[in-house]
């Protein structure tokens, strides 16, 4: 017996790769795709391979003009995300992102940064109504945030180390992120 071309595995491949390749589709297929790898823990890095942030010479700038002196986190627990409006990981991260800002903000320094236009950073965060300030950097970050890929995320303790260096996507609204911040801001 002869097999049908048009199985039905067959043409649900088709309309997936047709729906990857048509550009009003691809994004959103993308950030949900991006949303299920996002439900991965970060891990902690082990004490002895810590590096110390490099410097605090670095200015950041806010949608409204106000200006951040990356100084100013030194010596407190600081989340770094390095993100884009474009990039899907960055997008599917980003609730659980926010989550996150809404219980510690009081406690961790939160540093989202973008190097897109400050309109298009404002655009975006009002149309998903998130919480937490983003910044562009106006100057070079410290040496030890060269980001090759994004979303690129660092958490600081109060004395300079990095805890957590993690490329791509992930849950950081987690109980592990969580219990870790209570440890660094006990610290």
């Amino acid at each position: 017996m002869k097999k049908s071309k048009f199985s039905p595995s067959n043409i649900i491949f088709v309309i997936v790769i047709a729906l990857l390749i048509i550009p009003q589709t691809r994004k959103p297929i993308q950030v949900f795709m991006h949303k299920g790898m996002a439900l991965i823990n970060p891990s902690e890095i082990k004490e002895d391979k810590r590096e110390q942030v490099a410097s605090y010479n670095w200015n950041l700038v806010d949608p409204e003009g106000n200006t951040y002196n990356f100084k100013e986190a030194q010596g407190k627990v600081v989340f770094i995300n390095f993100w884009a409006t474009w990039c899907p990981p960055c997008i599917a991260e980003m609730p659980n992102i926010d989550d996150l800002f809404t219980d510690y903000k009081d406690r961790v320094v939160f540093l989202l940064v973008s190097n897109e236009n400050l309109k298009t950073i404002k655009d975006f965060k009002d149309k998903n109504d998130y919480n937490f300030k983003f910044y562009q950097s106006l100057s070079n970050p410290p040496r030890n945030f060269n980001t090759t890929s994004i979303p690129q995320t660092y958490i600081i303790d109060k004395s300079g180390a990095i805890v957590m260096d993690k490329t791509g996507a992930a849950n950081w609204n987690s109980d592990s992120v969580r219990s870790l911040l209570e440890k660094l801001l006990k610290a």
